[in-house]
């Protein structure tokens, strides 16, 4: 049996380990020793004990794969490195996902990433008076409305570099999200960026001081890639992408796969979008072993549901837009089904 190694336990890392664990001899390397299903952490910050509702030990659902809860450091076209161990593989596939980035430390700039990151700061956000999100795309959106659904009394900015928020989709859509949050008070400030090197009392680049208790950034994914080695630095693209050809294999390197937000694929970085190439890596590496026909990877428009707090959202479709209860308790019902798969 060949030995398939996984970097990333996400949605197409785990996917995959799932689907193949009896054809090969599965690895799967997280720095956590869970799945997480990330389009919801950001409920964790307002309800803590959310948390339990969208994690699953990989222990859990993953029967025959041996699970390593360590980074893996570098990597070469045969072999990773973890702790300085070497792990040799005939198959790789890079499932490490991405990261928001931040220019300084400090105590009181919350990365909206994961759900125990986010909890911490439950307290500060309890605590906090006035808080300023950097971002209005849809994690940004997300963020202002789960806050101030919890909270209506705080004072909630959201700062964001473009015209409109949510730019990346319908102009229904949007117009709805900025109506949504303006009615509950929340102030909404386009054409801004805001220069984060600074305490308590944040200045944009045109010159508006905004005053928070709490920042957090939402905006800049960066993709999880430290681990190439130097001399594989060609696999990547000029923001440090992973490079793949049609099959989502690595260029010149048919045997190493890189599957979700980690690749350079021109698509929308979400979870259902990770799953659908994740499938597809599952149908090639099968495809590779039986000598058959590599299958290409197709994006194409998926659905999309944005929640804003518990009870409301915006449901998107190509050009199609759908507001309300219905798209909010839809996301809640993605959520249930996703996590029941994990648990059955």
């Amino acid at each position: 049996m060949k030995h398939l190694i996984i970097i990333g336990g996400g949605f197409a890392g785990s996917y995959i380990a799932r689907k193949l664990e009896q054809q090969f001899h599965v690895t799967l390397f997280d720095t956590k020793d869970y799945f997480e299903f990330t389009p919801s952490v950001l409920r964790t910050l307002v309800q803590p004990d959310h948390l339990k509702k969208i994690e699953v030990k990989h222990s859990a659902y993953l029967r025959h794969t041996t699970i390593i809860q360590k980074a893996v450091t570098e990597f070469t076209s045969a072999e990773v490195i973890a702790d300085q161990k070497h792990y040799p593989f005939d198959y790789l596939v890079i499932a490490s996902g991405s990261h928001y980035t931040t220019p300084i430390k400090e105590e009181n700039i919350a990365i909206a990433a994961r759900g125990k990151e986010l909890r911490e700061y439950a307290q500060k956000l309890e605590d906090a008076k006035k808080i300023l999100i950097v971002g209005g795309g849809v994690v940004g959106v997300e963020l202002a409305a789960e806050i101030i659904e919890r909270y209506p009394n705080k004072k909630v900015t959201v700062a964001h570099a473009q015209n409109t928020l949510l730019e990346r989709t319908p102009r229904r859509a949007q117009t709805y999200a900025e109506a949504f949050l303006r009615k509950r008070n929340v102030q909404i400030l386009f054409r801004e960026r805001v220069n984060l090197g600074q305490r308590k009392i944040y200045t944009t680049h045109n010159g508006k001081k905004l005053s928070a208790d709490l920042v957090f950034l939402c905006i800049g994914i960066s993709p999880n890639t430290e681990f190439f080695a130097p001399h594989l630095s060609n696999l990547l693209n000029e923001k440090n992408f992973i490079q793949v050809n049609n099959f989502l294999q690595l260029p010149h390197h048919p045997h190493l796969f890189a599957a979700g937000d980690c690749n350079d694929l021109r698509e929308e970085k979400t979870a259902q979008g990770a799953e659908e190439q994740a499938k597809l890596v599952v149908d090639n590496l099968l495809a590779l072993e039986s000598g058959e026909k590599l299958k290409h990877y197709v994006s194409h428009p998926r659905p999309m549901v944005i929640s804003l707090g518990a009870k409301h959202g915006i449901f998107i479709y190509k050009r199609f837009v759908c507001t309300g209860i219905i798209p909010g308790l839809l996301k809640s019902l993605i959520e249930w089904k996703t996590m029941r798969r994990y648990r059955t």
